[in-house]
């Protein structure tokens, strides 16, 4: 719950039912009375603080079908889970059934190396274990605990997006468990239409217990720059980024980021509580190439630090998971794809991150290009390709008497932002879900159109609405 949620009236359960239901779960049934309850209904948002009914911490797709069964025999509201990473908190419900999947975390990659199945639990760091000693990867996001289900679901945007595009991009098939408990597998010639559905338009559909990814080569080693630079030459870093990227390689992908330095010892402590913009980029090719094609970015003038170099891309994937620690810190985040980045855009987006209440957040502006926009509007869900950015304001404090300060800040500032938006939003970054036509404007009409039409197919009684939910047309 936060305090901008209403309780629901509590729903008693038949215990007999209850008891057939645990009896034919291989996985374990916790109640509010068990032991590990408390510590499976956390998510990484702290500003989330749900009780679900009953948590079925399923370990394969058997049980998944079995508690999206019993769920509708029992008319409970019904949360998936996989890595409980959506800021928007839609991993954990209050009352109703949470479907954990993080025991259904395995990997296998093909002998061929083209190919890896991963199932609905798993995060981005067991698919990097698994996929990279064999000098393999598929596009994830930037942080390894991230579940690979939300992300992919929802789009995917990482680090080698220039060279392979989203991770929704390179979801080749899946198997999911549908309204009814079936187990349906989705392609390119068995049910096209829910694969073209699952490539970015959320979990709307069932819930996705195997995906099957293409793997791409990727060097041992490769380039992470990462020059860190005073916040207040922005106004001449930004437009200095935004012309380099304009001829950058597909290879290079990245984001111009917005923070505050920690006292930390990772970092010189001559900047501790200092503003700062990060270019953060990822090189996908030799480390070598990688750094000489990066060195402009490294001589915008003087830096605070740098910490640029090279290594492997399983530890760039980490470089961010402690910042972001699970069940710490209250987060609300939202998203904007734009137009352009022209001195005005720059102008109005430092003036906004200037009245930033919280020394800890983030907010990065993300460059898009490659094969990201070499993919067609309707070839999948995630829909048009053609923004060249994107903003996202990521407020992160601590107690919830900073709530208000630091929810009304990103609102104004995103609200202002519509400006200079093409009016769509990435859907991983949705505040809280909240706004009645949200999930229609970030896809457009058409896309949300054709997404209601799956929906109906698979879902036509909404079972699955615990997510940027699309309303099944009819």
């Amino acid at each position: 719950m936060t305090k901008h949620e209403a309780k629901p009236a509590a729903r008693a359960l038949d215990p007999e039912a209850v008891e057939a239901f645990r009896a034919e779960m291989r996985g374990e049934v916790l109640d509010s009375a068990s032991e590990a309850y408390d510590e499976t209904r956390v998510i990484w948002n702290a500003m989330i603080d749900r009780r679900p009914t009953l948590i079925a911490r399923c370990v394969n797709a058997a049980d998944v079908s079995a508690s999206v069964r019993f769920a509708r025999a029992q008319g409970l509201t019904i949360a998936m889970r996989s890595g409980g990473h959506n800021v928007a908190g839609y991993a954990v419900c209050e009352g109703g059934l949470m479907i954990d999947m993080s025991l259904m975390d395995g990997v296998r990659v093909s002998p061929a190396l083209d190919r890896a199945w991963v199932e609905g639990g798993a995060t981005w760091a067991a698919v990097d274990r698994a996929t990279t000693p064999f000098g393999r990867a598929t596009p994830g996001g930037l942080i390894s605990a991230t579940g690979v289900a939300g992300l992919t679901l929802s789009g995917g945007i990482g680090w080698l997006r220039g060279t392979h595009g989203l991770a929704c991009d390179n979801l080749v098939a899946a198997d999911l468990i549908d309204a009814e408990g079936r187990l349906i597998h989705a392609s390119e010639t068995e049910n096209a239409d829910l694969l073209w559905a699952l490539r970015g338009g959320g979990g709307n559909f069932g819930v996705v217990v195997n995906f099957e990814f293409r793997l791409h080569a990727i060097a041992p080693e490769v380039f992470f720059c990462a020059p860190i630079y005073a916040e207040e030459r922005a106004a001449e870093i930004l437009p200095l980024w935004r012309d380099f990227m304009t001829t950058a390689p597909d290879e290079l992908s990245g984001l111009a980021e917005f923070s505050t330095i920690p006292a930390d010892p990772a970092y010189p402590e001559e900047i501790w509580g200092r503003r700062v913009v990060a270019l953060a980029h990822v090189y996908d090719g030799p480390a070598e190439e990688g750094e000489r094609v990066t060195a402009p970015l490294r001589a915008f003038g003087p830096m605070l630090t740098d910490f640029s170099g090279a290594m492997p891309y399983a530890t760039i994937q980490t470089l961010y998971d402690g910042i972001f620690p699970k069940g710490r810190d209250r987060c609300y985040w939202k998203s904007t794809y734009l137009r352009g980045l022209d001195d005005q855009v720059i102008a109005d987006i430092l003036g906004h991150l200037s009245r930033r209440p919280s020394e800890m957040t983030f907010a990065s502006v993300w460059k898009f290009g490659g094969a990201v926009q070499r993919v067609a509007p309707d070839a999948t869900a995630f829909g048009d390709r053609s923004m060249p950015f994107m903003f996202s304001l990521d407020a992160i404090w601590q107690g919830a008497d900073g709530d208000e300060a630091n929810i009304g800040w990103v609102r104004s500032a995103w609200s202002a932002m519509q400006a200079h938006s093409t009016g769509r939003m990435y859907l991983n970054f949705p505040g809280l879900g909240e706004g009645d036509t949200l999930v229609r404007d970030a896809f457009g009409a058409a896309t949300y159109a054709r997404l209601q039409q799956v929906k109906r197919r698979y879902d036509p009684h909404n079972v699955f609405r615990m997510n940027q939910n699309i309303v099944p047309v009819g």
